[in-house]
């Protein structure tokens, strides 16, 4: 059986149809993409201000222990735990009847004294005229001038015995020697207090929080890179070192008084490799409490010639951090870049970058290494909503609402 059609038939058939797709293909074919659009920043280096922050723990300005300083029974405690105070005010009473009776047995020995002292000198004054006349010896005058000296002696020595007699009885009432907040009781009512022992019986504690302290520490490698750049001349030191210090506290809200640094240790401890440092607060309000913590924010700081780019331009990769630059042929190139800390809503680059060199900002997911794109504004930040303009009265029609200028 011969086939329907010859092969000679079938090419003359198919040469035509091939050139009937090849005409639709012609007119189907689209013309190339444009660009992709982006927009770009210009970088230029400007003193940029930065801030360190670090780990603070508050700290009483005055943090002293109140021990009792006689021997005796507390009879009371006289303040209320925990409240704050100002110097002077009573805090316990230690029972101070036997020291009112050595203060008496101290006023008795002295008039004692006195009168053995008035006795001697009469007897002094009568012995001084009889020698002149050879009345009697200059043995008596002698015994006489020192039993007055002796007299004397024993006078300030009574009188010295009623001080402290004295200052013991002051010593049962027991007063706040700084204004502070104070802190529970440790003994109670009825115990036996001790001065014998060498610190004596604790009986409580205060803290001084107005001004207060605020202790942090930074490491030994950040205080060495700090002072190889701040040498460099890359970081700038505010005069005379004076650093404003901002306190976060633990809710996340920051503390309405700025602080000052007043001290840094001159040593690392070797146990932490840390150096210890100190900032002053005022805290009128008692906000601030001893043994909070707070995140400490170190300001004054600046870098010299810096440049910062917005954190939206900064690509994460497995190699690191890159930006895509648009070069002077409008083709986009990867960049490696080190950065720093954040500066507001940008961040600081520490190296692969210098002024002058444009970083796309917008449209990063368009672009590609290699390709051309278009350069275009970036886009306005979103404006605030502005309130709809009122409309007009359906009775009075020719009172519009102005319009926004």
């Amino acid at each position: 059986m011969k086939p329907l059609l010859s092969h000679r038939t079938r090419t003359a058939l198919l040469l035509p149809l091939a050139a009937l797709l090849a005409a639709c293909n012609d007119q189907t074919a689209q013309p190339s993409a444009p660009p992709p659009e982006v927009s770009v920043i210009t970088t230029k280096a400007a003193d940029v201000p930065v801030s360190f922050q670090y780990v603070g723990q508050v700290a009483g300005f005055r943090d002293i222990q109140i021990r009792g300083r006689v021997n005796g029974i507390l009879l009371k405690r006289l303040y209320q735990e925990g409240q704050s105070v100002k110097a002077g005010t009573p805090l316990f009473q230690i029972d101070p009847e036997p020291y009112q009776v050595a203060v008496e047995r101290a006023r008795a020995a002295l008039a004692v004294q006195q009168a053995s002292l008035m006795n001697a000198d009469l007897n002094y004054k009568r012995i001084v005229p009889l020698y002149k006349e050879n009345a009697v010896s200059q043995k008596d005058r002698d015994d006489a001038l020192a039993t007055f000296e002796a007299a004397k002696a024993a006078v300030a020595q009574a009188k010295a015995a009623l001080h402290e007699a004295e200052i013991n009885l002051g010593y049962t009432l027991v007063t706040a020697p700084i204004s502070g907040l104070t802190n529970k009781a440790a003994q109670s009512e009825g115990s036996l207090i001790s001065a014998s022992s060498a610190e004596g019986s604790l009986l409580t504690s205060m803290s001084q929080i107005d001004p207060i302290y605020v202790n942090f520490a930074f490491s030994e490698n950040e205080s060495i890179e700090q002072r190889k750049m701040e040498a460099s001349g890359k970081l700038i030191v505010p005069p005379e070192k004076k650093f404003d210090v901002q306190l976060t506290l633990g809710d996340g809200s920051t503390y309405s008084r700025t602080g000052t640094m007043n001290f840094t240790d001159n040593v690392v401890d070797p146990t932490t490799g840390t150096i210890s440092a100190r900032a002053l607060f005022q805290n009128p309000d008692s906000e601030l409490r001893p043994g909070q913590y707070a995140r400490v924010t170190l300001k004054g700081y600046q870098y010299r010639d810096a440049i910062t780019i917005p954190q939206k331009a900064v690509l994460t990769t497995q190699q690191g951090k890159i930006v895509m630059l648009v070069g002077q042929d409008n083709k986009v190139s990867p960049r490696p870049v080190t950065l720093g800390q954040e500066v507001n809503n940008d961040v600081l680059v520490l190296s692969g970058l210098k002024p002058g060199e444009r970083v796309i900002v917008e449209g990063l997911v368009k672009a590609r290494p290699g390709q051309p794109v278009k350069i275009v504004p970036l886009t306005p930040p979103p404006a605030a909503a502005k309130a709809p303009a009122a409309k007009p009265d359906a009775a009075q029609p020719e009172k519009l609402a102005p319009s926004a200028k």
